[in-house]
């Protein structure tokens, strides 16, 4: 077995760790140390290099790479399908076989809801790193095929249960694994053929609730999910006040995604994205329905046509929450009191337009 150990100090101490605690009969195995990268990036090609050179020398059987814990995990996947300027891609040399991550039993929790930057915890990539720890722990999460749960030995059975209930409505195909000083079958780690790029990409469990695709909520934890729909604009100022200053109720919001419509902004949809103590928002794109027909991508037509409903086609609220002692009404009560009334919805996009915007402009003109 090869093992690529990967680093963003300059000292590689994950790599000096297993060089000190785990004997490796050089014969056989081999470390190889990659610092001051990410895999994704700057290391991509070091990385082609390694792997093809590992891979013709035809002593292993096995590669594991241990990513930066800073790494997501979706450019790592996509390093595989990367050819260099001669056309060579890792995927001649190795099949990916399976996403690994790791869940800090004791801290995971508090680390996904604080709502820190990676600068704020001492993590980032340097001064541009403008990532939320929330933001990476779930993009971890939700792309894995294996969750190994470590430090298992120092939280109670309920804690343990709780979370797995939360792993699991944050990624419900992944295989949940607890561990107690990294110990683990490696027939569940290795050689599982688990991995598949198109179904990773379609693993989290928010995207499962929005297709209609419904989690069995963990009722004795708590855990519920709903997806929020409606066919008429927010007003932004009350939609805006909600976001900043509301307070839903005093339960945990886990997770929620989705695209939302502004009055102010009738031609556009807006991208809602929040993992435990942090969201965004932004541009999504347009909605089809200010899009000539004619420019409709000819086979997406039908599913363009699936989402239409009539005067305003396929704009629309299409929100889904996980979270875990939500108060679901509550939420749904005020979503919907941000919504037009029907004086203000009878007064068409043309009025809606000029309606008072706190949201930050999605474009350099307004």
């Amino acid at each position: 077995m090869a093992v690529i150990v990967n680093d963003m100090s300059e000292i590689n101490i994950d790599a000096a760790i297993v060089k000190n605690e785990v004997q490796l009969n050089r014969g056989q195995e081999k470390l190889v140390e990659m610092s001051n990268g990410c895999i994704c990036c700057t290391l991509r090609e070091d990385l082609l290099v390694e792997i093809t050179t590992l891979a013709h020398a035809g002593h292993f059987d096995y590669l594991v790479i241990e990513s930066t814990g800073i790494a997501e995990p979706l450019p790592i996947a996509e390093t595989f399908t990367f050819r260099d300027e001669q056309g060579v891609s890792l995927s001649d040399v190795a099949q990916l076989d399976t996403m690994v991550t790791v869940v800090d039993a004791v801290n995971f929790m508090r680390d996904y809801l604080e709502a820190l930057s990676l600068k704020e915890s001492g993590e980032s990539l340097g001064e541009d790193d403008e990532r939320n720890v929330a933001d990476l722990l779930v993009a971890q999460i939700e792309f894995a095929n294996i969750l190994l749960i470590s430090k298992t030995d120092l939280i109670s059975s309920e804690e343990l249960a709780n979370l797995k209930a939360v792993l699991h409505q944050l990624n419900p195909t992944a295989n949940i694994i607890p561990t107690v000083m990294g110990q683990v079958d490696l027939d569940n780690v290795l050689n599982t053929g688990l991995f598949d790029f198109d179904q990773a990409q379609q693993a989290p469990g928010w995207l499962k609730q929005l297709r209609g695709e419904h989690t069995p909520e963990t009722e004795e934890y708590g855990i519920s999910s709903f997806v929020y729909s409606a066919r008429r604009p927010f007003h932004p100022e009350r939609f805006y006040q909600l976001l900043h200053e509301g307070e839903w109720d005093n339960g945990t919001l886990l997770r929620s995604k989705g695209f939302f419509w502004l009055a102010s902004r009738p031609d556009y949809a807006g991208n809602w994205s929040q993992a435990g103590g942090i969201m965004h928002h932004g541009l999504a794109g347009r909605w089809w329905a200010a899009v000539p027909k004619e420019q409709w991508p000819s086979d997406y037509q039908d599913d363009i046509l699936a989402q239409w409903s009539e005067p305003y086609g396929d704009c629309r609220q299409e929100l889904v929450f996980i979270g875990q002692h939500i108060n679901v009404e509550q939420i749904k009560q005020e979503l919907d009191a941000c919504l037009l009334t029907d004086n203000e919805l009878a007064q068409g996009p043309e009025v809606w337009r000029f309606y008072s915007d706190n949201f930050p402009q999605w474009f350099n003109n307004g």
